[in-house]
């Protein structure tokens, strides 16, 4: 009997990068809440498998060669599935060099320019006392701009951002994507992205992994001791 891979999660982006992919994979699981408005990311035991204090961190009991193996960095994570399972990442070398660069692109890009953007554009304004820097604003509004035109004109070739296939590619830009309206952003010129992001919302494994804990999420503006430990010196 396949033992279930344990994933630590916590209800944002890059947690949804993991729910969706064990979901889409049929992978069994267990999760473990990592509150990080709490700072459970900085738990010393967390810490041991997860040292650069984020998440989302899977140990799965039948790593390589049968043993226990524990993988921080969801990129890293989502190839590790890929690889395990056979699934998400095409059946050619070439596919997978297109799954792997546009991977890359969203670990380097669309991940933190959005997650800056959704720092200046929701986060600072709310604190105490309150942080509204247009330069910032702008700066991150407009690049995440710029990297949605870039996924649009993919998308105008191609049905997923990796080729005719969902791979993990897909995987890990979603859950960044559907939050353009937060990140101040419009689709009426990007009519491939919209309709990628309409087929992908139909995918019952990306539904189920978007819904995993969403009963978790903050309703409303973060409290002053969740914004210290998430933004204050650590």
């Amino acid at each position: 009997m396949t033992s279930p891979i344990v994933l630590y999660y916590w209800p944002t982006p890059n947690g949804w990068k993991i729910s969706v992919a064990l979901a889409e994979m049929g992978l069994p699981h267990e999760v473990h809440y990592v509150n990080i408005g709490a700072g459970e990311q900085f738990d010393p035991d967390f810490l041991k498998i997860g040292p650069n204090n984020r998440m989302p961190v899977i140990v799965d009991p039948e790593g390589p060669d049968g043993m226990p193996v524990s993988i921080f960095e969801s990129g890293a994570i989502l190839q590790y599935l890929a690889r395990k399972t056979g699934q998400f990442y095409g059946t050619t070398e070439r596919d997978r060099i297109a799954v792997d660069q546009w991977l890359m692109w969203q670990m380097g890009g669309v991940g933190p320019m959005a997650g800056q953007a959704h720092h200046f554009l929701s986060y600072a304004p709310q604190m105490d006392p309150p942080q509204v820097l247009p330069y910032a604003q702008d700066r991150y509004r407009n690049e995440v701009a710029r990297l949605y035109g870039v996924l649009d004109r993919r998308l105008a070739q191609s049905e997923y951002v990796a080729g005719g296939f969902v791979s993990i590619a897909d995987m890990a830009i979603w859950p960044w994507a559907i939050l353009w309206q937060r990140q101040e952003q419009t689709l009426d010129d990007k009519p491939h992205m919209a309709r990628w992001l309409a087929a992908l919302d139909q995918r019952p494994g990306f539904v189920a992994g978007k819904a995993l804990g969403a009963e978790k999420r903050a309703p409303g503006p973060i409290d002053k001791q969740a914004q210290q430990v998430l933004f204050g010196k650590r």
